[in-house]
């Protein structure tokens, strides 16, 4: 079982999380939105987020606080954004906390990359699925 959850305040995130979602077949949530929680135990959870501010938006690292680190197997990171990939490394950071397992790869595209990177981003979900 697979799940894509990001926060995207530009719309490129949610693109890219569309994009994943669609590779492998499930629905793409925002964290804040209803039903997002991840209740169920996953194999993969693809979660996604840009930097604000030099961190990561409240809702995100909300959502992040109230994972439960043994439903979910392995996460894969994926962000967006004009300058800077440390979105990255902070939800690493906060991932591992949780005690959740963090692919070593990720897929970072500058926001103005999003609408070309079609096949590049399907092709980074599927290898985990």
């Amino acid at each position: 079982m697979a799940e894509v959850r990001y926060y995207s305040r530009s719309g490129k995130t949610r693109e890219v999380a569309e994009q994943i979602a669609e590779a492998i077949g499930v629905d793409a949530v925002s964290v804040d939105s209803q039903g997002a929680e991840i209740d169920e135990p996953t194999d993969v959870l693809f979660i996604g987020g840009a930097l604000y501010a030099y961190g990561l938006d409240k809702k995100l690292n909300a959502f992040i606080e109230a994972l439960d680190g043994e439903k979910v197997k392995k996460a894969v990171l994926f962000s967006t954004s004009w300058i800077s990939k440390h979105a990255l490394d902070l939800m690493r950071e906060k991932l591992v906390a949780k005690g959740i397992q963090v692919a070593d790869d990720v897929l970072y595209l500058k926001s103005r990359e999003v609408k070309t990177h079609h096949t590049e981003i399907q092709n980074f979900a599927k290898k985990y699925i």
